[in-house]
């Protein structure tokens, strides 16, 4: 059986200079700031990483970034790989396995919103005979209110059952507390990652793997100290941290994700590109950052 993947995920933000290119410099180092903090791994292009604004070259270019700057690890990395069309999603698959990267977080081939379970179950069976590699470990991605399709607790048992070395992972960020426990419930094989750390515990009670937050841009250190006491077994210490926690992860949602995560690493490390968000996004203002400095974990 394949090792589960379990831990806290940072869903990198991804900073750009005044033409919107990638600014190679923040990006490298923000990288590794995230993992001396404490976070297990690194999702390029999730959501919070602005990851549909990006070219298939784009993204394959920054993952070999992080990589060849010595910020992260290939096995530290997770990158996000869902497309609407099976080509490019197997193109960012087999670059990622040939890289040596830990998993891909992989989104279902959203526009297509009425697509059935049968139907997505067809698509990610074709992706995996595509990609033809054993290493490939695929960590679903369900976030329907974004993508307009999900993952349903009873698609995820059943890819985990037919392809159990490569399907053992499922980010939640439905933010539905009900269909998170079903994955779990349902999918024994599967290690399920919350989209908040406000889940996270309640999660870890039921076997889930951590958490994969936007929140582990800014306060990684405090999320993976809970992650640490709820391994520990230690309760009492997780549930009296939980409040700081949450409070950073509502100044957070407060700040619109991107933005406000954007306008604090502005503010943190001086430099205003930080400030820049892809069109169609509207660009971060600093005023944002001052909620979410003022709720980071201090130990």
């Amino acid at each position: 059986m394949a090792d589960r993947l379990t831990g806290i995920v940072t869903p990198l933000l991804t900073p750009f200079n005044d033409d919107f290119s990638l600014a190679d410099d923040l990006y490298v180092d923000h990288a590794a700031t995230c993992l001396a903090q404490g976070s297990h791994f690194l999702s390029p292009f999730g959501t919070t990483s602005e990851a549909l604004s990006h070219s298939v070259a784009e993204r394959m270019r920054a993952v070999e970034l992080l990589i060849d700057s010595g910020a992260a690890r290939a096995d530290q990395l997770m990158p996000g790989t869902g497309l609407c069309n099976l080509e490019e999603t197997t193109a960012l698959c087999r670059h990622a396995v040939e890289l040596g990267c830990v998993a891909v977080m992989t989104l279902p081939p959203f526009y297509f919103v009425t697509a059935s379970d049968e139907g997505l179950y067809r698509y990610f069976s074709a992706l995996i005979e595509a990609v033809g590699n054993d290493a490939l470990t695929i960590c679903l991605y369900h976030i329907p209110q974004y993508a307009g399709i999900g993952i349903s607790p009873a698609l995820a048992a059943r890819l985990n059952q037919a392809f159990p070395e490569v399907v053992t992972a499922l980010k939640d960020s439905s933010g539905d507390w009900d269909n998170t426990r079903a994955v779990i419930e349902s999918a024994p094989g599967i290690s399920v990652f919350p989209g908040s750390e406000a889940a996270m515990l309640d999660a870890m009670a039921l076997g889930g793997g951590g958490c994969i937050s936007a929140s582990c841009n800014s306060n990684a250190v405090g999320i993976r100290k809970l992650y640490d006491l709820a391994r520990a077994g230690d309760t009492a210490g997780a549930k009296a941290l939980r409040p700081q926690i949450d409070a950073h992860r509502a100044a957070v949602h407060t700040g619109g994700l991107i933005p406000g995560l954007k306008a604090l690493k502005a503010q943190q490390t001086g430099d205003a590109r930080w400030l820049n968000l892809r069109p169609p996004l509207m660009p971060a203002t600093p005023d944002l950052a001052a909620p979410l400095a003022e709720t980071i974990w201090q130990g």
